[in-house]
């Protein structure tokens, strides 16, 4: 049995939920989200509470399923209503990071900048030395973040390069110079 799949999700006020066929659309206050639904997954709404079911617990896959599915929708809500952001640190010597229109251009050590074009529902911002990745899928704000860290890794060393607001980066030491011992 899932834990989290027995879960019901809480349908807050203003957000609009629809179920058609296989089809599932939640409107918010900040936009809309559609997907479609698996087969071995049964999704109701009862109230004001949306419950997700398996159709197949015997199989790992049905199990499987109905936890993820609950979880997929439930972000659905969140988003519609709150939304997502990732919150990205730089740190190097001549990084810059500008928000021009819709794109987010980039100065990382390279001999030329980076211009990251902003995907649908997506929205970019910069303060001091931060870069803000925002929208209401959670799943495309964690893949543009995480493509805009791979820009530039953070290296070992000095630290320099793009990181995760609060992640841990362990530094090795440099290399030590031996003094001739005469």
């Amino acid at each position: 049995m899932s834990k989290i799949g027995k879960q019901p999700i809480k349908i807050p006020t203003g957000v609009d939920v629809k179920l058609d066929n296989r089809n599932i659309d939640v409107k918010g206050p900040r936009g809309t989200m559609a997907r479609q639904i698996p087969g071995g997954v049964g999704v109701e709404i009862k109230d004001d509470f949306i419950i997700v079911t398996s159709k197949n617990l015997d199989t790992k896959q049905g199990k499987a399923l109905w936890g993820t599915w609950r979880a997929l929708i439930n972000n659905m809500v969140i988003g519609v209503t709150d939304g997502f952001k990732k919150v990205l640190e730089y740190k190097g010597v001549g990084y810059k990071a500008v928000v021009e229109g819709k794109n987010l251009n980039l100065e990382l050590g390279f001999s030329h900048s980076i211009k990251m074009p902003s995907p649908d529902g997506i929205e970019f911002s910069t303060e001091k030395n931060t870069i803000i990745v925002s929208g209401i899928d959670k799943e495309l704000v964690g893949q543009v973040a995480a493509r805009i860290k791979k820009l530039r890794p953070p290296e070992p060393y000095k630290g320099a390069g793009i990181k995760y607001l609060g992640e841990i980066i362990l530094r090795k030491e440099g290399k030590k110079s031996v003094s001739a011992g005469f």
